[in-house]
């Protein structure tokens, strides 16, 4: 039985949803304004320029969207020139994703916003209340990891 005198304000679960919601639309309305990208086409520019060669399943995991998401946005940074798509050497019917030259000049200027970002969200901690909360979130991303169940879409 839940517990009437839990308040859903205090969990760390809301907490949690309602600071994600507040720094997605910030970083939503900087992404558009400094790099002219949306949220998801600005994550998977991310994504490819740090950790590229990618698949668009690899894509989808390390920008945190569902394939559908990832491949959509693929498809937007391809025709602004911003993404290269190459049959895999090693998956017939895979796609390898890297950044062209504009995009590798666009994903720099990315870059900087995330920097800005992170300072305007982070700001009022210290550094070492920065270092601590890395800590706990390396814990409950591993947690959380670890009690995940892969779906039949993330087998894909």
């Amino acid at each position: 039985m839940a517990n009437p005198n839990m308040h859903l304000e205090r969990t760390m679960t809301y907490r949690l949803h309602l600071l994600h919601k507040l720094c997605d639309r910030e970083s939503q309305l900087a992404y558009l304004h400094d790099v002219g990208l949306p949220l998801s086409d600005s994550r998977c520019l991310g994504a490819i320029g740090a950790f590229a060669p990618l698949s668009i399943k690899d894509l989808a995991r390390r920008a945190n969207l569902d394939k559908g998401q990832a491949s959509r946005a693929t498809q937007s940074l391809v025709d602004l020139g911003l993404v290269q798509k190459e049959a895999s050497g090693t998956d017939g019917r895979g796609v390898v994703l890297t950044l062209t030259r504009k995009g590798t000049s666009t994903w720099q200027r990315l870059m900087g916003v995330i920097a800005r970002r992170n300072e305007e969200i982070f700001g009022c901690l210290s550094a070492a209340e920065i270092a601590q909360l890395s800590c706990l979130f390396d814990r409950l991303i591993a947690h959380a990891q670890a009690g995940a169940v892969e779906t039949p879409s993330d087998a894909e």
